[in-house]
């Protein structure tokens, strides 16, 4: 086996552990689910919705699954238990194709000659200078110039926990002092991207749910500021997510697409939960597609999110 392929096996393992524990909760209640049954039924299904609620999966997105399972047990008129789990996998991997979640390649960007510029959102705690700090480090694996602005001026926390990503990745950041203005520390960093000739620049936000309405201005505020040095910036905005809360995360996703455009997530810290569920939810529920999962500490152990190995894995194949 080639370099490129004990890396990708590497990977593929690092999913596996890191959606053990949802694996074995879903199916051991899905054994539990329709032991001493041998078709799906009424009570099947029933125990079948319990299962993905229980799981994280939310209860609209269940009851789209439930149903469409439904109707595929009516078309066949006998469909045995054993059949169940594929049919449920099959069905998950459509919802996620439907979100607008495609299979990624790498960490590598369209050509241009702007920076492609990524404004990183979500609350604090959900490890998003950390995805920031990872994501720095992928894209400088690439050979691309990367810069970092501290644009969450709330905490002098952040600034610092950015300044040590930065230096232990090797790229720069940009920065001011405490209580500064966010849209100036990010006019300032998308400024020096275009000076330097950057490929990339990540700005961090403020972590705080504060009003809806506040934090929809400053945002909104960040945004007119970076297009006065390059007029179509953002070209991501990433929301950052923690899967180990489950429902939270929902919340969390639902204020911040009202609060601005995502249209892009990444869900972090799925190793060591049972709540990986969550990420077939929100990805079907606010058509946000999943572009990174966080499997780890290591600074390796945030993957591009590739929805077919994610079943796989999911389903023990």
């Amino acid at each position: 086996m080639g370099l490129f392929g004990l890396f990708n096996k590497k990977k593929k393992e690092t999913l596996d552990e890191g959606l053990e524990k949802t694996k074995t909760s879903v199916f051991s209640k899905i054994g539990r689910a329709i032991m001493g049954k041998s078709t799906v039924d009424d009570e099947v299904l029933d125990n079948l919705e319990d299962v993905l609620i229980t799981s994280d999966v939310g209860v609209d997105t269940t009851l789209k699954i439930i149903k469409r399972i439904e109707e595929r047990v009516a078309k066949d008129k006998y469909t045995s238990t054993s059949e169940l789990r594929g049919i449920l996998r099959s069905e998950i991997a459509q919802l996620l194709s439907e979100s607008g979640t495609k299979d990624g390649e790498s960490f590598d960007l369209p050509h241009s000659d702007k920076p492609y510029v990524i404004m990183v959102v979500g609350v604090n705690g959900v490890g998003k200078t950390t995805t920031i700090g990872k994501l720095a480090h992928q894209f400088k694996a690439q050979g691309k110039k990367v810069i970092l602005g501290a644009a969450d001026t709330f905490r002098a926390a952040a600034i610092e926990q950015l300044e040590i990503w930065g230096e232990r990745v090797g790229v720069p950041v940009v920065k001011q002092q405490m209580g500064s203005d966010p849209a100036s520390v990010a006019f300032d960093t998308v400024s020096k991207a275009v000076a330097e000739k950057a490929d990339v620049v990540i700005i961090d936000t403020a972590g705080r749910l504060h009003n809806k309405v506040g934090l929809m201005n400053e945002l909104s505020k960040i945004k007119r500021v970076m297009q006065k040095v390059v007029d179509d910036v953002p070209q991501e905005i990433l929301l950052v997510l923690d899967g180990s809360t489950g429902q939270n995360a929902y919340e969390q996703a639902k204020q911040f697409s009202k609060a601005t455009e995502v249209n892009a997530l990444a869900v972090t810290k799925l190793d060591g939960t049972a709540k990986g569920g969550v990420v077939i939810g929100i990805s079907d529920q606010f058509k946000i597609p999943v572009k990174y999962i966080g499997l780890g500490e290591g600074i390796d152990d945030l993957q591009i999110f590739r929805k077919q190995e994610f079943v796989n894995s999911l389903f023990g194949e």
